[in-house]
């Protein structure tokens, strides 16, 4: 029984009690949160261990030469697409480093994903891990939310916040709860809605940010992308900043 404890099964135990306390109405507001977003991270905790069993080494055996990361159900054709859940080719939690070899790697892809992940510790690792999986010469094409564009309105009514609002939460049911324009930079940099199609957004990014984060890690040089429709999906190019980081 302890050797298959260590196996995920006192996590799995500690996801039974969860569900029996958010069952539980005397489970506080506060409480059942926090347990919501624990059991979410037990979710990608399972898939995360089931690949880790058939890759114990941390490195899968594929060499694929353009990779996408956390793209969803966005996938690419011609590319080998890493995601904690499913659709992916790999289900893995890249918070805990990216599962492909040294300098192998020529195109690394990813949009409104940077912004879903703890910042520094998690951020700068991804940054640093990227680096190492790319070939010289490669390139970290990223796209995130544009913290200088929606700083950019500001101050400003929330009739002129229609158009941003319809774009990246039509189908959320938090638009009554955007009642000024400074709710609606809240939501865009730390959106907390307790919702579990969704997941928090953790920190803000605009050019500066991510040429310091990728410099820092290691990229020769940090530029503006220059959007491809063909690559990154057009519903994201609105607001948003990519760029392209070479090493």
């Amino acid at each position: 029984m302890n050797a298959h404890r260590t196996d995920g099964c006192s996590v799995d135990l500690l996801g039974e009690q969860i569900t029996t306390l958010l069952a539980d109405p005397a489970t506080t507001h506060g409480l059942a949160r926090t347990l919501r977003a624990a059991a979410k991270e037990i979710e990608l905790s399972r898939y995360h261990r089931a690949s880790q069993k058939a890759f114990p080494s941390g490195l899968v055996a594929a060499a694929p030469k353009k990779v996408q990361v956390g793209g969803g159900a966005h996938r690419l054709d011609g590319f080998f697409n890493i995601d904690a859940v499913p659709p992916a080719d790999l289900l893995w939690d890249v918070r805990e480093g990216i599962p492909l070899q040294d300098d192998s790697v020529d195109v690394l892809f990813s949009e409104h994903f940077l912004e879903h992940i703890d910042y520094p510790v998690s951020a700068k690792q991804y940054a640093r891990e990227a680096q190492r999986v790319l070939a010289p010469g490669g390139r970290l094409i990223t796209g995130v939310p544009d913290a200088a564009f929606v700083l950019g309105q500001y101050p400003a009514g929330p009739e002129q916040a229609e158009e941003m609002i319809s774009r990246w939460y039509g189908k959320r049911d938090c638009r009554k709860d955007i009642n000024t324009y400074l709710d609606l930079i809240n939501y865009v940099f730390r959106d907390q809605d307790d919702d579990p199609t969704y997941n928090p957004h953790y920190w803000a990014y605009d050019f500066e940010k991510l040429s310091q984060l990728f410099t820092e890690a290691g990229f020769s040089a940090v530029e503006p992308w220059d959007f491809d429709p063909d690559l990154a999906n057009p519903k994201r190019q609105w607001a948003s900043v990519y760029v392209v980081a070479t090493k």
